[in-house]
């Protein structure tokens, strides 16, 4: 238990620095080849917060666990919207235009979709998975064609790291990644290693524990681009993830072992796209997210918690 506990601790300077170092080598890179904060954090960031997610799930399928595969998909979205863009407004608001919401809103409410029409029936096989990858490469071709994005200059940043070339922000990209990935993991092992300690059950462990210790680098990522004035980089950083979270996450494990669900999930899937739904109403009441906002969302991630640990659903 002593060393469950140390794992917890471990992780969380790895976080910090990690979320530094990926932000930083982000927004320079997005400065030298004029890449919109949006576009950084839905691709890039995005991709790379979502390392964990598909680390877990392809871990969690091939040990015959599809459950706790699927439970952490649906559960770091949920995190993503609720506890993540909750949390990251709350302390700061965001902003994000009106053109460029327009543009993302499609394939955010698609991928939201897609997941309860696939998964309804307990099962997502290989083709669906290939499906699933296939949207994804069509995702990203689309992200990085659109020519007015190039034209969006990127707030500068200064400091020893952001003075260095181009190949040194992406080594600090790929080191930033590197240690939000093994901090998540630290955390993710030492809380998992304690609840089963205490009984708590597989699924719950894979929409609580192991979704929150996934989504610790879109917290920690969010929260520093906002803190920088990179609102739409926070923005976009978890609809990026949310979309990876489900084409390429799903996607690669049921490609490399079909998922079968025993546990009713359907009440999960209704309320990860029904809170997606409601994310976009918020933003665009303002083309913003408050403080107020924030809280409205963190109380809605806090109401599914609670329903699941009281087993209403």
């Amino acid at each position: 238990m002593l060393i469950n506990f140390l794992q917890l601790i471990l992780g969380l300077p790895l976080l910090y620095f990690g979320g530094d170092f990926l932000i930083t080598g982000s927004v320079r890179l997005g400065q030298k080849y004029k890449i919109s904060p949006f576009i950084l954090g839905a691709t890039i960031i995005g991709f790379g917060t979502s390392a964990p997610e598909l680390a877990v799930s392809i871990l969690a399928a091939q040990k015959g666990a599809p459950e706790l595969a699927l439970g952490n998909v649906i559960g770091s979205n949920v995190a993503n919207v609720g506890l993540v863009l909750g949390l990251t407004a709350f302390l700061i608001p965001l902003t994000i235009g009106k053109k460029r919401l327009k543009e993302e809103t499609p394939a955010f409410l698609l991928t939201a979709f897609l997941i309860m029409f696939l998964i309804w029936d307990l099962h997502l096989t290989t083709l669906e998975g290939g499906f699933m990858v296939f949207l994804l490469a069509g995702h990203l071709w689309n992200s990085f064609r659109k020519k007015e994005a190039s034209e969006i200059e990127m707030e500068g940043e200064t400091g020893f790291w952001s003075e260095k070339g181009i190949f040194f922000q992406f080594l600090l990209i790929v080191f930033g990644l590197g240690l939000l990935v093994f901090g998540a993991k630290f955390l993710v092992d030492g809380a998992v290693a304690i609840a089963q300690s205490l009984g708590v059950s597989e699924w719950y462990i894979g929409i609580s524990i192991v979704a929150i210790g996934t989504s610790l680098p879109e917290i920690v990522s969010s929260i520093m681009a906002a803190k920088r004035g990179h609102g739409e980089m926070a923005i976009g950083n978890v609809f990026g993830s949310n979309i990876f979270n489900i084409l390429m996450v799903l996607g690669i494990t049921a490609l490399i072992k079909p998922l079968e669900i025993t546990e009713p999930i359907q009440a999960d899937l209704i309320f990860t796209t029904g809170l997606s739904c409601f994310l976009l109403v918020l933003i665009r009441i303002e083309h913003e997210l408050s403080r107020r906002d924030g809280f409205i969302l963190l109380a809605c991630y806090g109401f599914y918690m609670g329903m699941k640990g009281f087993g209403v659903f």
